[in-house]
């Protein structure tokens, strides 16, 4: 799907498998902006695998003069507590020569559209702490900061351990 919006020379569009090249290169771009460049594992592979042929997650692209400049990576979620599909936003990202154009809000303006579209009742993402500019953006638009919850992970190694784990129950 193309997206209709009024930023000159911009185009907006649903990623296809042809696209997987950019969208690793724009994880990369994203890794590099938070420091975090030697957690990438992602491969063009795993990438197809997992967002094109099991669709485990949505990608929209973002191009200037048919040169990708960013994307926005998303999938559901479920809140029981709203009893309904929300949506998660994983990756939002433009490359900084192409920042402060109200490309990200265009971004977010599409994904509160799918919100709306789908009867979900929540969008979520985490940030790191010391991003200031994205925090200050994301309370433009109107999003509240959750300080009182704690995010937690399990990597695969421990994911691995815990499996098998004999069962006690």
């Amino acid at each position: 799907m193309i997206y209709t919006h009024h930023i000159k020379g911009i185009q907006i569009y649903d990623a296809t498998e042809q696209d997987v090249e950019d969208i690793l290169f724009l994880i990369k771009e994203i890794a590099k902006y938070e420091k975090l460049e030697h957690e990438v594992i992602a491969t063009k592979e795993s990438l197809l695998d997992s967002i094109f042929i099991k669709k485990r997650a949505q990608v929209i692209l973002v191009a200037y003069e048919n040169k990708v400049i960013g994307y926005m990576l998303y999938f559901y979620n479920y809140s029981t507590f709203t009893g309904n599909a929300n949506l998660y936003l994983e990756d939002l990202f433009i490359l900084k020569e192409h920042r402060k154009k109200g490309i990200g809000k265009t971004l977010f303006q599409i994904l509160a559209q799918k919100a709306v579209e789908e009867g979900c009742k929540r969008i979520d993402w985490v940030c790191l702490h010391w991003n200031e500019p994205s925090l200050n953006f994301y309370k433009s638009i109107g999003a509240r900061r959750l300080d009182e919850w704690v995010v937690h992970r399990l990597e695969e190694k421990e994911i691995k351990k815990l499996a098998n784990i004999e069962k006690t129950f």
